[in-house]
């Protein structure tokens, strides 16, 4: 696999898209006062019950922690 199979981007319909698949996007700020434990359930209760995996995360100064999620866009086709 290259570089450039695995670049995100955006496209013209607004839509992430990762290796030729779409995804959907979500960003949760956890406060600086949350324990490591609290932070853990609160990601395991999102991928198990919402289909969300990690894609990013980042710490900022103050101590806030910002956790982008995603999950694929599943598209139903029509068999009529």
């Amino acid at each position: 696999m290259t570089d450039t199979d695995r670049t995100v981007h955006q496209d013209r319909e607004g839509h992430w898209s990762a290796e030729g698949r779409q995804y959907e996007y979500r960003v949760v700020a956890v406060p600086r006062h949350a324990s490591r434990s609290q932070t853990r359930q609160l990601l395991t209760e999102e991928a198990e019950y919402g289909r969300w995996e990690l894609a990013r995360s980042a710490l900022y100064i103050g101590g806030e922690r910002r956790v982008w999620l995603r999950r694929k866009i599943i598209r139903v086709r029509s068999t009529l």
